[in-house]
C-alpha cells in the first residue's frame, strides 16, 4: 500500500490541471506552466479540486511508480502556485558571486573565476550583508531543476570539515573535525 500515492492533492485557486491521452500531465498556474510524462500504469483523475492517483495493478514496479508520480505531480502544483527557493552561503575569505542576466560568476579561491550559465527557468540573485557570507538565492517553479543546479553549484567547492569553508545550503550543519594537536 502506497501511503504517499493514495494521498489526494489539493488544487489551489488559479491552478488548472489536465491529462491528455498520451499520459502527458500539464499544470498551469500564476507562476508558469509545467509538463510531465507519466507511464500508463498510474491513472490520474481530477474530482472537485482534488487530484487522485491510482495504480492499475499490485506489481512491485507499479507500486513504486504510484508514489513517485503522485510526488512529481504535487511538486508541479506547488511550483506553479508558490514556487521553490534555495539559498546557498559562500563561506570563505574572498568568496564572491555576481549575477548578470542568466550567468552566475563565482570567485571561490581558485586561480580563475567560475562562470555558470543558468537555465532560463531559474532566477538568481546575490545578497551581501556586511559581516555575513555572500548568499546565492535561486528561485524557480521546477523543483527538480533548481535542486540539480544548486547541487552543481555546491559541487564546485564543497564545505571542508576543518575550517568549514565552501558552499553550503543555508542552515546546513557542517560536521567539524579537530586539527592537528600541537607537538611537544
Amino acid at each position: 500500500m502506497s501511503r504517499i500515492g493514495n494521498a489526494p492533492i489539493e488544487l489551489p485557486q488559479g491552478v488548472t490541471f489536465s491529462v491528455n491521452e498520451n499520459h502527458l500531465v500539464t499544470v498551469k498556474g500564476p507562476k508558469g506552466e509545467l509538463t510531465q510524462q507519466i507511464e500508463p500504469c498510474v491513472e490520474v483523475k481530477v474530482e472537485e479540486n482534488q487530484i487522485t492517483c491510482s495504480r492499475i495493478s499490485e506489481a512491485k514496479d507499479h507500486k513504486a511508480k504510484h508514489g513517485l508520480y503522485r510526488s512529481l505531480i504535487n511538486n508541479m502544483v506547488v511550483g506553479v502556485s508558490e514556487g521553490y527557493k534555495t539559498e546557498q552561503q559562500l563561506v570563505g575569505v574572498g568568496y564572491r558571486a555576481t549575477v548578470s542576466g542568466n550567468t552566475l560568476d563565482l570567485s571561490l579561491g581558485y586561480s580563475h573565476n567560475i562562470v555558470i550559465g543558468l537555465p532560463p527557468e531559474i532566477k538568481a540573485k546575490v545578497e551581501t550583508v556586511k559581516g555575513q557570507p555572500p548568499m546565492v538565492v535561486l528561485e524557480s517553479i521546477d523543483k527538480q531543476l533548481i535542486g540539480q543546479v544548486a547541487a552543481k553549484i555546491r559541487s564546485l567547492r564543497k564545505p571542508e570539515p576543518y575550517k568549514g569553508k565552501g558552499i553550503r545550503f543555508k542552515g546546513e550543519h557542517i560536521r567539524r573535525k579537530a586539527g592537528k594537536a600541537a607537538a611537544k
